[in-house]
């Protein structure tokens, strides 16, 4: 049944590799059951309602790409949205249930777009230079991420950023990881990336970096529609409702390319079945907010899923279906999300796969060549993925009119570059 719903043969994969990308997968994300909570219980939600309402959305949204789009893309409340989430309460004195009213309406006006032509045919309008300067731009973000979180890369005063002390253990064991997984990977050992983290973090365990306070605990009861909608309108939120939806909308958008990219998913420009796609990570955002959490979006840790041999919907079941046990298993999961050796050279590894697509790009023409180049290179220096989207889309028809080409660009792409331009200058996400 299962084989003839996701057409393994069809998509050159198995049960048993689907299962592993899902893992994996899964594994390189789970630190947002406790990174979630823990960013908005700063900005007064109480933590066991904001794990309940993360581990909802991530069901929701991965049930709903995997069963209807069949694609594997995990979905789940997403990074840089959640500390915006927090910045908005802090900043305008706002109660927590307000600024979910914000983020539900936004959920609302994102499932509309979704029912409607606008972001499919965003996705196949943008043009080949942008998507492949987003996915390159992605890797570089989500290596830096790993490298950053090991400790390999560092704050430097002079530099901005330097290297890190190769004598601390955590450094020493994810240089250990990186290398013993990128040696199975090219013996072509199937499940090569989860290997390397399974090995890895038994030998975290037996030199003393994981400590188990309990292994089973008992899950919090979810909260239902702690929300304040009347108080968006009383306080004139729309700007943030805005910036919600806007950098939603482009961080999936770039984040499903990317992903769709390296899986060699997208047919002649296009992304097959991407209305099913788009409305999952709306649901989520809608379904999120009802429970108590910040904005859903495609996850890039997608992109291991994707390294470890997922190419069909099953992988985001499989990973779906995790996140639901996890919610008895919170101390084992809370301790892989702190060890940052167990999870970096997945991260460092995935982000060279997806460089990939920058063989194709023309860099002798210049006004296709500096839109790539910009893309990639502010996601990393701004540590986000929609500023470098915003970056590119602004750039891209900018050059194509000083070159002359101004008829060849689409017109979303010059309406999308003002409303970036827009937020960008008066409501910055960063």
């Amino acid at each position: 049944m299962l084989e003839k719903f996701f057409k393994f043969k069809e998509n050159n994969t198995t049960i048993q590799t689907e299962f592993t990308a899902g893992m994996t997968t899964f594994l390189t994300m789970a630190y947002i059951v406790v990174v979630n909570p823990a960013i908005l219980h700063g900005a007064g939600v109480p933590f066991d309602q904001v794990f309940m309402a993360t581990v909802i959305a991530a069901i929701v949204g991965s049930l709903l790409m995997g069963l209807f789009a069949k694609y594997p893309i995990a979905i789940a409340p997403g990074m840089g949205l959640n500390a915006y989430f927090a910045s908005v309460v802090a900043t305008q004195d706002l109660s927590y249930q307000v600024v979910f009213g914000t983020v539900f309406i936004a959920g609302i006006l994102f499932l509309l777009l979704s029912l409607t032509n606008l972001r499919e045919t965003l996705i196949n309008e943008i043009p080949d230079s942008l998507k492949f300067g987003i996915t390159a731009g992605i890797g570089l973000f989500i290596a830096f991420v790993g490298l950053k979180n090991a400790g390999l890369v560092v704050p430097n005063e002079v530099n901005i950023t330097g290297m890190g002390d190769l004598t601390d253990p955590m450094v020493m064991l994810t240089i250990f990881g990186l290398f013993l997984t990128l040696i199975l990977y090219v013996l072509h050992i199937k499940g090569a990336l989860f290997l390397g983290m399974i090995a890895t973090g038994i030998i975290a365990y037996f030199t003393g970096m994981i400590q188990f306070d309990g292994i089973i605990s008992t899950p919090p009861a979810p909260v239902f529609f702690d929300l304040d909608i009347t108080g968006v309108f009383t306080h004139g939120l729309y700007t943030v409702v805005i910036a919600f939806l806007l950098v939603t909308l482009f961080d999936t958008t770039g984040t499903m390319i990317g992903v769709a990219e390296q899986g060699g998913f997208m047919k002649n420009g296009h992304l097959p079945r991407s209305k099913q796609a788009l409305l999952a990570d709306a649901t989520a955002t809608t379904v999120g907010s009802m429970f108590g959490t910040s904005p859903s979006t495609a996850y890039i840790e997608s992109t291991s899923g994707v390294a470890a041999g997922g190419r069909t919907g099953f992988t985001a079941v499989v990973v779906a279906i995790l996140f639901a046990i996890s919610i008895f298993f919170t101390p084992i999961i809370s301790v892989v999300a702190s060890v940052p050796a167990i999870t970096s050279p997945v991260l460092i590894i995935v982000g060279s796969f997806m460089m990939q697509g920058l063989a194709r790009i023309d860099w002798k023409s210049f006004d296709e060549a500096f839109p790539t180049f910009i893309t990639m290179l502010a996601m990393p220096f701004t540590s986000s993925i929609a500023t470098g989207i915003a970056v590119g889309f602004i750039t891209y028809p900018l050059m194509k009119l000083a070159h002359g080409k101004g008829k060849d660009v689409h017109w979303l792409i010059y309406l999308f570059a003002v409303l970036f331009l827009l937020q960008l200058v008066f409501f910055p996400m960063g």
